[in-house]
């Protein structure tokens, strides 16, 4: 039997390979098994992508070449991406192309709550661009899809994964103030990997955002996620889990990191299916609402069926 200790007391290949790590020009490795999913290419998946054309919206299941794109569009879910397709940073994970991005389109809003409620989405994922650009982030544009959304398909909740707003005063609190169900903002890897893997980002702003999300709206649930094939090692992602919860994190993903292309940060190694399911023992110890680890989690997969779990286990704790 494969107990949580066994599956965890594994030495990363980081400290066997150390100039592995964001080399340029890297090879990419060949997935495991457990990896491989079916190429989309459903009726529903086809209708999901005509009404996102049709819109001239981004999703960030494209942007950022999401392997669960197939199951979830089939499902009519998408998480669409607003303030472009451009970022303002290089993070070395994310195959969002960056560089200076348009002018806002002030017709986005409503735009994208037209179509969610086109597609009669129960549950609908808002991520953006990090936009530094701008005096607020985004921040009010941010808020305003939210409020389009609520009015234009109000039987919808709602679940934002936001940028950090970071050197933004008062952007975080627009948002929070916009009542979405879900803040989720990803901490993405651990503190030793910041400055290699999401270099225009500070761990510890980040983790104080999720922080004040729950001092300024106790009912909004937060989640946050991370990446893990990065050279992280099991005692800095239980860290990660414990600085989670100390800022009142109710729903924690952890995800196989995969490598978009050999310009972005290599992959140190794929985490095992029962590495995964140790994370995910040792989460709920802790504490969490919710926990979601496995090689294909991402943000938002099953992000609705997820909520309602949320809500339930909220539900379950409060009435003990």
């Amino acid at each position: 039997m494969v107990t949580v200790i066994d599956t965890l007391a594994r030495k990363p290949s980081e400290l066997r390979h150390p100039e592995k790590a964001n080399r340029p020009d890297s090879p990419v490795l060949r997935k495991p098994d457990w990896l491989r999913v079916k190429a989309p290419g459903s009726g529903q998946y086809n209708a999901t992508r005509a009404i996102v054309r049709e819109k001239g919206l981004h999703t960030v299941c494209e942007e950022a070449a999401c392997p669960n794109i197939g199951e979830c569009w089939s499902q009519k879910h998408a998480t669409l991406m607003i303030m472009g397709d451009t970022c303002t940073r290089a993070c070395a994970f994310c195959n969002v192309k960056t560089g200076l991005p348009q002018p806002l389109d002030p017709e986005e809003p409503s735009k994208v709550g037209l179509a969610v409620a086109q597609m009669g989405l129960n549950h609908v994922v808002i991520t953006s661009v990090d936009r530094d650009d701008l005096k607020d982030g985004g921040a009010e544009h941010f808020a305003e899809v939210v409020r389009q959304i609520r009015a234009q398909a109000p039987g919808t909740t709602i679940e934002i994964l936001t940028p950090d707003f970071l050197r933004k005063d008062g952007a975080a609190e627009v948002v929070i103030d916009s009542g979405p169900d879900v803040f989720n903002h990803n901490l993405e890897t651990v503190p030793r990997l910041y400055l290699k893997i999401r270099p225009g980002a500070r761990y510890y702003h980040s983790l104080r955002l999720l922080e004040r999300v729950k001092e300024r709206a106790p009912a909004q649930f937060t989640k946050s996620g991370i990446m893990v094939g990065l050279g992280e090692t099991k005692e800095e992602v239980m860290q990660v889990m414990d600085d989670m919860r100390s800022a009142g994190v109710d729903f924690i993903t952890i995800g196989q990191y995969l490598q978009p292309t050999r310009k972005h940060a290599a992959i140190d190694r794929f985490v095992t299916p029962d590495e995964f399911s140790a994370y995910a023992a040792i989460a709920r110890a802790k504490g969490f609402l919710m926990v979601s680890s496995s090689p294909l989690t991402r943000s938002s997969h099953h992000a609705g069926d997820d909520f309602a779990r949320l809500k339930a286990a909220r539900e379950a704790r409060q009435g003990r």
